[in-house]
């Protein structure tokens, strides 16, 4: 069965210039990019994203952390891919979530590491299960920018739409 997968390639991955290596080797999985886009994470973007986490010792270290506030950059690239079983195999590629405790031939297990206060930088974001991966997806994109339907949608009119334009 098709499903979809949020990745999201953190700041130290980008600092790093390891996009192309983590392309690369997602690659492997055969699955298809459905949507991509370089996002500038606010701070609600990230408290949202992880708010299962909320609760832990390290809570504003890792929101800083997928800020970009601890590597100069600024912006994460959000991904989904889409295609047979999307979410087990992109999270076996990208290894186990502490880069010391991950595959070393896996993609945290290659570029990972561990900070001094403790912070995982482990270079990638992959949706742990289908109801994430949907909360994730739909916190991180709009169904506009998804080239396929992935979940059910509706038409909403809004009257005092505000935007930036060129």
């Amino acid at each position: 069965m098709n499903q979809a997968v949020l990745i999201l390639i953190k700041p130290d991955g980008l600092k790093k210039s390891l996009t192309g290596n983590i392309l690369t080797r997602l690659s492997e999985t055969k699955l298809e990019i459905v949507a991509a886009k370089m996002v500038r994470v606010s701070r609600e973007l990230a408290c949202e994203h992880y708010k299962h986490l909320k609760e832990k010792p390290f809570f504003e270290e890792i929101i800083k952390y997928l800020q970009g506030d601890l590597h100069e950059r600024k912006k994460v690239m959000a991904l989904v891919y889409w295609g047979k079983d999307a979410i087990t195999k992109c999270r076996d590629l990208a290894g186990a979530t502490n880069p010391e405790e991950a595959d070393p031939t896996s993609i945290r297990g290659s570029y990972g590491r561990i900070t001094t206060s403790g912070v995982y930088e482990n270079a990638i974001h992959v949706s742990s299960n289908p109801e994430e991966a949907e909360r994730e997806i739909k916190l991180w994109f709009e169904p506009k920018d998804i080239i396929v339907d992935l979940y059910p949608v509706k038409n909403a009119v809004e009257k005092e739409f505000k935007r930036k334009v060129w």
